[in-house]
């Protein structure tokens, strides 16, 4: 017999190679080539004759886009404004966090609108779905489930129902019986998308696919799957908190970035409305090393509590933790404090925290950190009804940041009283009634406030 033909791919961005190597030429990442089986199928004569020709762009008609309401609303946020049909969605998340219960509440939305729907489970049996759904709620409209893993079979089951919408929990379960891999794998992975999403461009089913994470936070199996479908959405959270937040990082329909609140109770996901009232909650008063900054996720802003802790260390070299931000940018702004305000930190530790679980990467809460240090190393209070925020440079300039009328609208409709911003974003402004706007250029300024406001 002859032996079948394998070659290699790359997990992180699916580079393949006739021959393991150790870095890949793609990706310059590290032992990431696995092996895998291939089979390539050429095409027919009858395929050639087929094939399809090239038109011009002025004589194609743009076709507006129709979107169908998932009946949950922060999903709906998410998506860029509902359902796209034919589009394929991947949802992403840890294990427990509560993707599956997203997308069986969604299902008991839509069946209810007279949407046809089939669950496809790899994982769970019909039994335990059914569990699920009783806690959720009653289901008014039919959906239809289906315990298989293997594609083929899935296939004819779809061809014969012509659903409106599949749901498939998880794309690691299924497998396709050509491929000789086990299901999971780089090579099943990539082939039961692209079969999925084939399937969702010619017929107009929206598909919605379950993705297992890695330890990295990353959806497991090749980088490609992400690049292949239309829209990826990452389900964060700390599965020791109430709250969850959907977030966008790929879509093709809408923004990216953009994020949905949600609070898991025991009748599955509710909605959060006011985000940033609900990260504020239980704030401490009057404590030393606690601001409050304004983000923005995608076109939202919400407001969310930095603290810092920095004490005095009899060792060495100190211990610096951050969470819910970048370490390496905690560490930067430090520096400028020693360098531009002469604060000497090398024998401290310290410890930053966003509260509630929020990871927060835009560069606007730097002056909240620089100032939550400040006042924990000063062991000065802010006031409460005082918020923050802007870029801080390397020169300890207070850089503009965008939105900032958003930012300063939420915080007048959440009570503050005191809203301290870039300088720049200040000339642009009118403040809200109810809230006064101090513009600040450098930590400098900022420090001497804290000190005048103590």
């Amino acid at each position: 017999m002859a032996k079948a033909k394998t070659v290699f791919f790359c997990k992180d961005c699916g580079h393949e190679s006739s021959k393991w190597l150790g870095q890949c030429p793609g990706c310059r990442a590290w032992d990431t080539f696995v092996e895998e089986p291939v089979a390539k199928k050429g095409l027919s004569i009858s395929a050639y004759k087929d094939a399809k020709e090239p038109v011009l762009l002025s004589g194609v008609k743009s076709e507006t886009e129709t979107r169908v309401s998932s009946g949950i609303g922060e999903l709906d946020r998410v998506l860029g404004g509902g359902i796209v049909p034919g589009s394929l969605v991947l949802v992403g998340g840890d294990p427990g966090i509560g993707k599956s219960t997203l997308l069986l509440q969604t299902c008991r939305e839509i069946v209810n609108q007279g949407i046809k729907v089939i669950y496809i489970s790899g994982e769970e049996s019909k039994g335990q779905i059914k569990m699920r759904a009783e806690r959720l709620g009653a289901f008014s409209g039919e959906l239809l489930l289906l315990c298989e893993t293997n594609l083929d079979l899935i296939e004819l089951v779809i061809n014969k129902h012509k659903p409106d919408v599949i749901i498939i929990d998880s794309i690691q379960t299924i497998y396709k019986e050509d491929i000789g891999s086990a299901p999971g794998s780089v090579g099943q992975v990539r082939e039961a998308t692209g079969t999925l999403m084939r399937m969702a461009k010619d017929t107009g089913i929206t598909i919605f696919i379950i993705g297992h994470v890695t330890k990295e936070g990353m959806v497991a199996g090749p980088r490609v799957l992400e690049h292949m479908v239309d829209t990826v959405l990452y389900f964060e959270g700390d599965n020791y908190a109430s709250y969850r937040v959907l977030r966008a990082v790929k879509n093709r329909f809408g923004s990216t970035n953009e994020i949905g609140v949600f609070e898991m109770q025991s009748t599955g996901l509710v909605e959060v409305d006011n985000p940033s009232e609900y990260m504020l909650n239980g704030r401490p008063d009057g404590e030393p090393g606690s601001v409050v900054s304004a983000s923005i996720e995608g076109t939202r802003p919400i407001l969310v509590e930095v603290q810092a802790l920095i004490s005095h260390t009899s060792f060495n070299m100190p211990r610096r933790t951050s969470a819910g931000t970048d370490y390496n940018r905690v560490n930067l702004l430090m520096a400028v404090l020693e360098k531009r305000l002469g604060i000497q930190l090398g024998d401290c530790d310290a410890y930053v925290n966003v509260a509630g679980g929020m990871k927060i990467t835009e560069p606007a809460i730097d002056l909240a950190i620089v100032t939550a240090i400040l006042s924990s190393f000063r062991n000065i209070t802010i006031n409460s009804k005082t918020i923050l925020f802007g870029e801080v440079g390397l020169t300890g300039e207070i850089r503009a940041v965008n939105m900032a009328d958003q930012r300063v609208a939420e915080a007048a409709k959440m009570g503050f009283e005191t809203c301290i911003l870039p300088q720049a974003n200040r000339n642009k402004i009118k403040a809200p009634s109810g809230i006064k706007l101090i513009g600040v250029k450098n930590v400098g300024e900022v420090l001497n406030y804290i000190k005048d406001n103590r």
